[in-house]
This record gives C-alpha cells, sequence and structure tokens, in this order.
C-alpha cells in the first residue's frame, strides 16, 4: 500500500498510526522513504512504488504556506494526482487500483485543490484514532466483505499496547523511538505483529 503523506516530526504520530493500521490488516505499508538510495532519483522511486501498489492513502492535510520560506507543500497533492493518472490511464491491474484521500479538516481541500472535489475525502482533525478508523474503513471496503479485519477499537487497543511496548524494544537495540527510520519501524512493528497475532 503506497503511503502519500508528511514525513515531518509534527506528524510522526499521524504516520505511524497510519502505518500500523495498514500492517494490522494484513498489508504492507511503502513510501518513499523504505529505500536511501542517493543514486535513485526520488520520483523514479515514487513511481515505481505507485506502479507495484494496488491501493493508495494520501493525506493531503499539510499543504499550508512553509513559515520558513513562504510556499506551500504540494508533494501529496502531486503524488495524489500520479496514483490516480495511473488508476485512469494504465492498463490491466493499474486500472484497479483504490484510495483513501485524508485532509484535517471535511471540505478544506476545496479551498486549494477543488478539481477532486466528489471525491469520498475522510477527515482526521490530526486524530490517529481517526486515521486509524479511516483506514480501517477504506480496506473494509476495498476487500469487499472477503477478508474479516479487526473493528477500529481492536486497532486502537493493539496499537496502544505497541506504543507502549515501543521504547523497550528501541532499548533493547540501542535506538530511542524518534531515531527509528521507516524501514526500522516497519521492522519492529512486523516482528511485534508476528508475537502478537490477531
Amino acid at each position: 500500500m503506497f503511503v502519500n503523506c508528511p514525513f515531518d516530526p509534527e506528524y510522526r504520530s499521524l504516520f505511524q498510526a497510519l502505518v500500523f493500521a495498514i500492517h494490522d490488516c494484513g498489508f504492507e505499508a511503502r513510501c518513499a522513504l523504505e529505500a536511501e538510495d542517493s543514486g535513485e532519483i526520488r520520483m523514479r522511486k515514487i513511481k515505481r512504488i505507485i506502479r507495484e501498489c494496488g491501493y493508495g492513502i494520501h493525506d493531503i492535510s499539510r499543504v499550508e504556506l512553509d513559515p520558513v520560506n513562504g510556499l506551500p507543500r504540494f508533494n501529496m497533492p502531486l503524488e495524489l494526482g500520479l496514483f490516480l493518472g495511473a488508476q485512469e490511464y494504465g492498463s490491466g491491474p493499474q486500472t484497479l487500483k483504490r484510495s483513501l484521500i485524508l485532509d484535517t479538516e471535511p471540505y478544506r481541500y476545496q479551498k486549494f485543490c477543488s478539481d477532486i472535489a466528489g471525491q469520498d475525502i475522510r477527515a482526521h482533525g490530526d486524530q490517529p484514532s481517526r486515521v486509524i478508523a479511516a483506514v480501517r474503513a477504506m480496506l473494509s471496503t476495498a476487500l469487499d466483505g472477503r477478508a474479516r479485519l479487526p473493528g477500529d477499537a481492536k486497532i486502537r487497543s493493539r496499537y496502544a499496547r505497541f506504543r507502549g511496548e515501543l521504547p523497550s524494544i528501541c532499548r533493547r537495540i540501542h535506538l530511542r523511538p524518534s531515531e527509528l527510520q521507516f524501514v526500522e519501524f516497519r521492522f519492529l512493528l512486523r516482528d511485534w505483529l508476528t508475537t502478537h497475532p490477531l
């Protein structure tokens, strides 16, 4: 599942909740942070991941003006456009892509990205619990009842337990939770889910 979201420290709690929900529902989170290869052009990496993923989660909540340079952040809307373009103009499995679009507030996106009006965009209010609920609802709908997913409350409970255990897990590998790179977080999450099955 392609994850298109901000990677700044302020978004970290939402990002980790999103990644946890994806994995707890039996999917694999993928994003541009999965490979730190300076030899690979970032846009090429993003397009490759989009091509390889049938599902995408796009959080467009961080398009405000940057306080340092006064410019908006358009990476997330751009990557959303690439994903929707692959679905619209691709062939075979590309046409079956499914998307979840997230924003902070309902209808706020219409002020800066009106071309996606009519899309079913979910507001999370910067709350990890609402991100988890949105991810679970999207996957449940996309799977059309073919798989039994844990409910929101169960995923939230498991996420709280994982978050509680994460500092001690990190101590064993001589890291602080704040130092975890995406691939390390994903590895530790996979390992935790293996030892804590549903």
